[in-house]
């Protein structure tokens, strides 16, 4: 099938790489002309494991294409995802006005029955305004179906997220949009859900704020265990062994952060009040976020009392592991807190360094994990890589000045660390 992703962001152009993948005819369109050019230089402007190979060899045997126009894209192609940013405004609400951009511009063109597909994280009712925004500029009043097909990527388990996901999402209101919508997702061979356009959109609202209350309830464990001396890894894989609990997300840190999380839970609270629900549950586990990561800064505080002068080797910049994204990244937040107090920070992420290094050119950065510890008061654990568990941290012990390790990611091994003679922090233990 001819498929067209308007937008090639993380999202757009990680879809039509997939697309393109299974066999589809997938032309990527996006307004930046830079972008563009780069793309099909074979650059991808974001690390994702795996993606830049695969976006070469469908470019390579003429599958994925990249283009500027929308009106080519409509022309050529049955099936039309948006994939355009939603960012947040200063009140939490959703800005749609590239949704609606992209709506107009689809209008304009449109000369034959085509199938819109919300692909955009968006507020429950866009795929109404969306259709009657087509409705109103389109010229030659051509046949269109709007459809919401909401997406459940994970950055740097993306790939393997759309290619063996849990679910498909299909919320649609005729049958040959439907249809249409089946043959897309054919190839992959999973569970289609098909649903009406409103409970579509719904479904990634509250899937993503669930997985955010589920973060922050063990977060607040993590603080009882602080305080009754138990072990929040333990308690988590008590309650993990329930089935209708289960153990993922019940991973205690420092907090959830990221391009999708805090966006997405201070839209579904805006969206609530909108409709005249106070969703005070959701409210509350963004306070808990927030506390946690405070909870955090406070015990490094305690420890070495004050931040002014001190040396603060940080592990981790990106958000989480396999990612180079820094947007409302904890650990960024961390390294902001302690530059303002005075502290020098030597800093190491393995892809996230020169995101990092624009938003905070303050920082030190290193080019080895080990670095890190050269002169410092101790060494902040901040996103989850797994190459620093296999960190030479004998050797890092020698050049710091105090071998204090704060984990807030429960990452390392703690009898291991106490083994070696570092005095270990994680969380809720």
């Amino acid at each position: 099938m001819k498929i067209a992703i308007i937008g090639s962001g993380y999202v757009g152009l990680t879809t039509g790489a997939c697309f393109a993948e299974v066999g589809h005819d997938v032309l990527c369109v996006d307004s930046d002309q830079a972008k563009v050019k780069s793309l099909r230089g074979g650059s991808v402007p974001f690390y994702e494991p795996g993606l830049e190979a695969m976006i070469s060899r469908n470019a390579a045997l003429g599958r994925l294409r990249f283009g500027e126009s929308v009106a080519e894209a409509v022309e050529s192609c049955l099936a039309l995802f948006i994939a355009v940013p939603t960012p947040p405004h200063a009140d939490g609400s959703v800005d749609l006005h590239y949704v609606e951009k992209v709506a107009r511009e689809i209008a304009g063109s449109l000369r034959e029955y085509r199938v819109i597909v919300d692909k955009s994280t968006v507020p429950v009712r866009t795929g109404e305004k969306v259709a009657q925004t087509i409705e109103r500029y389109s010229k030659q009043k051509a046949e269109f179906d709007v459809v919401s097909n909401p997406e459940f990527l994970r950055e740097g388990s993306a790939i393997a997220d759309l290619m063996k996901p849990d679910r498909i999402v299909i919320g649609a209101s005729s049958e040959r949009a439907t249809e249409i919508m089946k043959e897309v997702y054919g190839p992959f061979r999973t569970l289609m859900l098909i649903t009406d356009l409103n409970s579509a959109e719904l479904i990634k609202h509250a899937s993503n704020s669930f997985l955010a209350l589920k973060i922050s309830y063990i977060n607040m464990i993590a603080q009882i265990c602080e305080a009754s001396k138990a072990d929040v890894l333990l308690v988590a894989e008590g309650m993990g062994l329930d089935r209708r609990i289960g153990r993922s997300f019940l991973q205690a840190g420092v907090g959830w952060g990221g391009s999708c999380f805090p966006k997405d839970v201070s839209a579904f609270i805006r969206i609530a009040e909108e409709l005249g629900c106070d969703f005070r549950l959701l409210k509350e586990a963004a306070s808990i976020n927030e506390q946690q990561r405070e909870h955090f800064l406070k015990k490094i505080r305690e420890e070495i009392w004050l931040l002014r002068d001190k040396t603060i080797g940080l592990l981790g910049l990106a958000f989480k592991n396999n990612t180079d994204d820094t947007r409302q990244s904890v650990a960024m937040s961390l390294a902001e807190s302690f530059l303002k107090e005075g502290a020098v920070v030597r800093a190491f992420d393995p892809k996230a360094m020169a995101k990092a290094e624009q938003a905070l050119p303050q920082l030190q950065l290193c080019s080895r994990g080990e670095d890190v510890a050269q002169g410092a008061d101790c060494v902040v654990v901040a996103s989850e890589w797994e190459e620093f568990r296999d960190l030479d941290w004998l050797a890092m012990k020698k050049r710091m000045v105090s071998p204090l390790v704060f984990d807030g990611r429960n990452l390392l091994d703690r009898e291991k660390m106490t083994a070696w003679g570092f005095s270990y922090r994680g969380v809720g233990r």
